[in-house]
Parts: C-alpha cells; structure tokens; sequence
C-alpha cells in the first residue's frame, strides 16, 4: 500500500486529468489541480469541489508564478496539461507549442525547485511519426508529422535533460488514442469516439477521414489509469527516466469502430445500426497505423491492461449515452 501523498495534477480538469484527480481522492491522497481552463471544463472536477482533500489552482502552465505555487508541497507531479489535436497544431502551431513545450519546461523546472519526489508526464504516440513498424517500440521512432508530435517529442528530451542535469525522476507515458468517461465531443477537435458517438446518436452520420482502414490502439481511461499508477509508486528503478507505451497492445481499424459503436449505441436507440457512415480525405499529419508494444511496461513496471476497445466501450457507454443524448 502506498503512502499518502500530495499529488499535483496540470490538467486536472481535462478529460484525463480528471479521472486521475477521481482515482487518487478515492484512494486517500490530497490532490491539487491546476487548470486555465482553456479546453478542460469545471463540470468534470464540480464533484470534488467540497472535498478537503483537493485543491483547485485557477493557473496556467506559461506562467512561471503558477507553476511555482502549483508544486508548493507537492511530492508528485502527473503533468497532463497540454494543447491537444494534431490539426489544431496544424492550424496555430505557435500556440500549441507556446504551452506544450514553454508550458512544460517552466512545469518541469517549478517541479524540480520544489524537490519533487517524481513528475509523470502525458506523452503520445504521435512521436513515432512516420516509421512503419508495427507493433511501435518505445526505442524505435520516426521523423514526427505535425508541431503536436514534435511538442511531445521535445518534452521527452527535456525530461530526460533535466534527469541528466538536475537529477529529478521523470516517466514519460505514450497515450495511445484513449477514450472514456469526459471526453469532450465538441468543437472542431474533438476525438474520434465521442465526435462519432455524437453523431450516430443524433442519427447523424459519421465522417471517417479516409477509406476506414487506418487503425489504432484504443486505449480505455482505466488502463491509462493504471499506467499513472504504477509510474508514481514503481521502486524498479530500472523504470526511472523512461518512456513508456500506454496501450492496450491490439489495433482496429475506423470501420471496426463504428461497428462497435453501432452494436454498442444500439442497445438505447435500434435506428442508430441503420446510420450510414461517410468518407472523406486523409487529414494532414495522421499517422496511417498504431499499433503499441506493451512488453517494455509489463517488464518494468508489471502493467496489465485490463479492458480492450470492446470492454471499454461496453464500460463507457451508458456514460456516453447520458453525456451526449
């Protein structure tokens, strides 16, 4: 059983940010989330509001200031906060790079002035670029496709830098394609399970950039959870200062998706199996196929992903349903 610790999670209003900021309240541990709110939303923490043991800093990651007070007496950082979507990054590659490297070097820093036991940090799989091997192994990455990809990618090298220089312990985590309980569905940059959920609940139809046939490594919030989990308290300190894939090691393709989506959506509407799907182009800077190795996590850190996109969606359905309907 681990220790109580005083958790700092940036992002903590996010969609994965909040599920940790659920996850370690319900275990016992002070939590401190910091947030500007510029793509998480209070909904997803108004539940813990009331809780003495969490702790909400209206802050941003650029301002040195906020970083500073956010790891006042913090024994762990999981760093989540960052601007998202590979178009985005596309369309404002300045302000995605502004606070996903700026942000992330000045949290970094602020983590390692306030001698903080460990920082666990969002990475994506987004570094692999434009290698095609399959399964994706963390030592092996190819010229990154978008600012996004490189933002992440340079937050792994400054990670392991400030290892080297400063000696803080760092774990970078490789999210791959995650889903689950407050995901936002909206605006122009919403992922694919929620944006497609919207639209087949409306008996809208779902667009699919492409012929359907690239694919992911859908990855359920709980295994992601885990992940964090075992990346805070891990002794193996072999596991220190490295990057690890965070997937469930098995692909599917688009057109796989929206099938289990439809059987899944089924079960509360029967007109939403007779939607018909639309296909449009390839968008810039996606990464045709992802597929995670998984052995370097299981070595190291004794991961063992319990849901696969099926049981995820199976779990995650009824919430989706009650957010979007």
């Amino acid at each position: 059983m681990e220790n109580k610790e005083r958790i700092l999670i940036t992002g903590g209003a996010g969609f994965i940010g909040s599920n940790l900021v659920e996850h370690f309240l319900g275990k016992g541990h002070e939590v401190v989330c910091l947030d500007n709110f510029l793509t998480g939303h209070r909904r997803n923490i108004a539940a813990f509001e009331n809780d003495s043991r969490f702790k909400l800093i209206e802050g941003d990651i650029r301002q040195y200031d906020d970083c500073l007070k956010a790891v006042d007496g913090v024994d762990l950082v999981f760093h989540q906060a960052a601007l998202g979507s590979v178009p985005r990054s596309i369309n404002d590659p300045i302000t995605s790079t502004d606070i996903n490297i700026g942000g992330f070097v000045k949290m970094l820093y602020a983590a390692k002035e306030a001698k903080v036991r460990r920082f666990i940090y969002a990475a994506s799989s987004s570094t692999y670029g434009d290698s095609t091997a399959l399964p994706k192994v963390e030592a092996h990455i190819g010229n990154p496709l978008s600012p996004y990809a490189i933002t992440k990618f340079v937050n792994e090298l400054y990670a392991q830098n400030f290892a080297q220089i400063y000696g803080i312990e760092t774990i970078g985590l490789r999210y791959f394609n995650v889903f689950g309980k407050n995901q936002d569905p909206n605006g122009a940059y919403a992922a694919a399970i929620p944006l497609f959920i919207k639209k087949l609940i409306r008996h809208e139809s779902p667009i699919i950039n492409g012929n359907g046939t690239h694919s992911r490594d859908f990855t359920y919030i709980k295994n992601v959870i885990q992940m964090n989990e075992l990346a805070a308290f891990t002794t193996n300190k072999e596991a220190i200062n490295q990057v690890f894939n965070t997937a469930v090691g098995e692909n599917n393709n688009l057109n796989q998706l929206i099938t289990y989506l439809k059987s899944a959506l089924s079960d509360f509407d029967a007109n939403i199996a007779q939607v018909d799907v639309q296909y449009g182009p390839v968008r810039a800077g996606d990464i045709p196929h992802s597929l995670a190795s998984i052995e370097k996590a299981k070595l190291m850190l004794g991961y063992q992903p319990e849901y696969n996109l099926q049981q995820g969606l199976k779990e995650a359905i009824d919430w989706y349903w009650k957010d979007l309907s």
